[in-house]
Order: C-alpha cells, then sequence, then structure tokens
C-alpha cells in the first residue's frame, strides 16, 4: 500500500508548519544544483506589506535549494525505476534479443536518467564522483538485466548471481554516499534502502516475465519507494555542505513540491504504460492487462484527488477526481482515434482536452485563491498535452523515439509541481 496518509498529513500541516519553514535568513540567495529543468514562477497580489512578506517567504519555501534539490532527486529516481520498468519490458517482447533496435533506444533513454543523476551527483560532490558513481548505477542497471534474461530464460543460476552481484552494488553505493556526505548518509542507512529497491523491482520484474497483470501496481509500489530514497540523499547533501543550499529539506513547502513531483511524473508514465498496453491488445480496453493497467493510473489519480482534497474541501476533491479521469479518457480517444485512422476522433479529443485545460485552469485559480492564474495553468497544460500526445503519436508509428518522448513528457510535470505547490503553499499560509 502506498503511504498515502503519511503525504497527505505533510501536506495538510503546511498551512501551520509555512510560517516557521520561512523564518531565519532564507532569503539569501544559493547556488542551487541538479535542476533538469527551469522552475516555472508565479508572482502574488496582496494588500499589505506584511502578506507580501509572508506570501513571498511562503513561495520560497519551496523553492530554496534544499527543496528544489529534494524534488529533483525525487524526479530522478522515480522517473529511473519507470524507464527501467519499460527497458526491461521491451526487452522481454523481443525476446530478450538486446541488440533489437526498440530495446536499444529504451535502454538509451535509461541511461540519458543515469547520466543526469551522474550530473546531480557531480555538481555537489565534483566530477570524479560523478564519474565514479555513473559506473557503479550503470552497473546496477546491468545486474537487473542479468536478472531478467535468468528468469527469463530459466536460467537459476544465473538470476542468483544476478542478485549476489546487486548485493555487493548495494555495499560499494553504501560506502560511496556515505564517503560523498562526509558520513551524514551511513553506509548501512542506504545498503537498508537499496535492499527495499532490489526487493521492488525484482517483485515487477518477475511479474513482467510471468506475464502477471499485477506487474503495474509493484512496478509502481517499486517507484513509490524512490522519493524516501530522494529524501534520505537530499537530507545528507545539504547536511554535508550547508552552504551550498538555503532552507530544509524535511519543511512543509518542501514536502509538498516533493509529493506533488512524485504524482504529476508518475501520471505520465503509468498512463504512457496504459496507452502502451491498450494499443499492443488492438484497442481493446476490456483486455486483462488494459485493465490492470488502468486501474494502477487510477489509484495515481485518486492519490492526486486527495492531496487536493488535504488542501480544499471534499467537495474540490470530488470536483478534481472527475476532471482528472476525464481528461484521461480524452487521452485515450486521441490514442483510438490515432491508431484507427479515424482523425475525426482524434480531433475531437484535441478539442475536449481543450475544454478539460480551461476549466482545470479555472479550478486551480479558484482553489489558490487567484495565486495559481487560470491562464498559467492553461499554458502549462498546453505543454503535457503536446508532449503526451507526440509520445503517443510515436507510439502508434511504432517509432524507437517514444522512450525519449515519454521522458521529455514526464520531465514537464516536475516544473508544474513546482509552480502548483508555490501556489498551494501560498494560498493556505
Amino acid at each position: 500500500m502506498r503511504p498515502t496518509s503519511k503525504k497527505l498529513l505533510a501536506i495538510s500541516l503546511a498551512a501551520s508548519m509555512a510560517l516557521a519553514a520561512c523564518g531565519g535568513d532564507d532569503d539569501t540567495d544559493v547556488a542551487q544544483s541538479g535542476d533538469p529543468a527551469p522552475v516555472e514562477e508565479t508572482t502574488t497580489t496582496t494588500e499589505s506589506s506584511d502578506e507580501m512578506d509572508m506570501e513571498e517567504g511562503e513561495t520560497a519555501g519551496t523553492e530554496t535549494g534544499a527543496a528544489t534539490l529534494r524534488a529533483n532527486m525525487t524526479s530522478l529516481l522515480q522517473e529511473h525505476v519507470y524507464l527501467a520498468g519499460i527497458a526491461i519490458e521491451t526487452a522481454l517482447d523481443a525476446g530478450g534479443d538486446m541488440e533489437a533496435a526498440p530495446v536499444q533506444a529504451a535502454v538509451a533513454t535509461l541511461d540519458a536518467n543515469s547520466v543526469a543523476l551522474s550530473e546531480a551527483i557531480g555538481s555537489v560532490a565534483g566530477d570524479e564522483n560523478a564519474e565514479a558513481f555513473l559506473g557503479l548505477w550503470r552497473e546496477h542497471i546491468g545486474f537487473f538485466v542479468d536478472y531478467t534474461l535468468g528468469k527469463a530464460t530459466g536460467d537459476q543460476a544465473a538470476a542468483d548471481q544476478a542478485l549476489t552481484d546487486l548485493q555487493g552494488y548495494q555495499q560499494a553505493a553504501g560506502d560511496f554516499f556515505e564517503e560523498i556526505t562526509a558520513g551524514e548518509l551511513p553506509a548501512d542507512a542506504l545498503v537498508e534502502s537499496l535492499d527495499v529497491h532490489i526487493e521492488t523491482l525484482t517483485a515487477a520484474i518477475d511479474a513482467l516475465v510471468a506475464g502477471d497483470a499485477e506487474a503495474f501496481d509493484l512496478l509502481q509500489a517499486a517507484a513509490d519507494h524512490m522519493p524516501m530514497a530522494a529524501t534520505a540523499i537530499a537530507g545528507a547533501v545539504v547536511a554535508a555542505v550547508p552552504d551550498m543550499f538555503d532552507g530544509e529539506v524535511d519543511s512543509a513547502p518542501a514536502e509538498t513540491r516533493a509529493v506533488l513531483t512524485d504524482l504529476l511524473q508518475e501520471h505520465v508514465y503509468l498512463a504512457g504504460i496504459a496507452i502502451e498496453q491498450a494499443v499492443e491488445a488492438g484497442g481493446d480496453m476490456e483486455a486483462p492487462a488494459v485493465q490492470a493497467a488502468v486501474a494502477t493510473l487510477d489509484a495515481n489519480s485518486v492519490e492526486l484527488a486527495e492531496v487536493v482534497g488535504s488542501v480544499s474541501t471534499p467537495e474540490d476533491q470530488e470536483a478534481f477526481l472527475g476532471l482528472w479521469r476525464e481528461h484521461i479518457g480524452f487521452f485515450v480517444d486521441y490514442t483510438l482515434g490515432k491508431a484507427t485512422g479515424d482523425d475525426a476522433a482524434a480531433e475531437q479529443a484535441l478539442t475536449d482536452l481543450d475544454g478539460y485545460q480551461q476549466a482545470a485552469g479555472d479550478f486551480f485559480e479558484r482553489i489558490t485563491g487567484g495565486e495559481l492564474p487560470a491562464d498559467a495553468l492553461v499554458a502549462s497544460l498546453d505543454e503535457h498535452v503536446a508532449t503526451l500526445t507526440t509520445a503517443i503519436d510515436s507510439l502508434i508509428a511504432g517509432e524507437t523515439s517514444v522512450f525519449d518522448d515519454l521522458r521529455a513528457a514526464g520531465q514537464h510535470m516536475p516544473m508544474a509541481a513546482a509552480a502548483l505547490s508555490a501556489a498551494i503553499v501560498a494560498a493556505t499560509s
């Protein structure tokens, strides 16, 4: 079960904790390392100078160096799991042929994430450590591939050797992070966290190999572990080099931004997986694998709605869930229209998505008291629609660019999360 209640509690406390979180000398500009993409800015209008100071502080609370580092690590580590899962499924679909063009493309997209992670490490620990991390990280991905191929071919000895190799990786990674954080992240603590990473991802791999529809929930469970790992790593880095980062990793505004980064980016990956399953099933939305993938996606939608409800009302939670599910349906309509050559249906889906954008913009402008203007959200949703439909087009056309296109769609969401979290914190402070 995903720790929804813990996440919601942290967000619901944002209003009471935010003033403390923005106290002290956090207005000092500090280098913010590891950003995969620029953060969208929001502006606020208030009637008094005291209110202006508080709201600017609250916005800064979601944009401090510590909050940004945590959000970026959340994005990159979660992305690792989903891209690994997609690459593994692609390899299984290719019968284990690692040289097949789709497999090579999926692995290349996964490796781009690995490079981005190493650059984030290097931004605070230097180029030499970035290179060392990249070697370790790529090696552990190779061990997961070995495990997959062992399981797929019935070679239990190979699968067992991969698990042994992964244990060696755990210790090496633990020692690495203990060293670069000057002991702030003890090796034993990271080894324990990596135990969970290995257990959850190998469980998902087992389900994929077996053709078990539970694979989607298991992959989500593996990804759901990563925000906790991101928080631990970010916290240790900030503690080790406090002069590089203002703010606190575990402040309520930082939590709000990280939770939204997690859930919004996950939406894209789960939507992409569900759409791929639907295309693979020839558009049969009743196929068991499609139903299972859609159910996993819908669990993410429910969590997002609960987050909205935690900072507004139960009625708003229900309204958002209806809107969000509807927009997912429009993406499905677009996919089926494109897949069947029904251009009119695809165009209607785009028209429907235009209507959703305005409705969602109006909704969030209202619940944030104008802190997130409708026009700003509509512009962000334009990008969401454009990037995800590009990935859908690539998928239907059988183009290997689909993996990079899906990643591009996913990478837009941390920016949306930054803007939305800043508005929420400002509105509830």
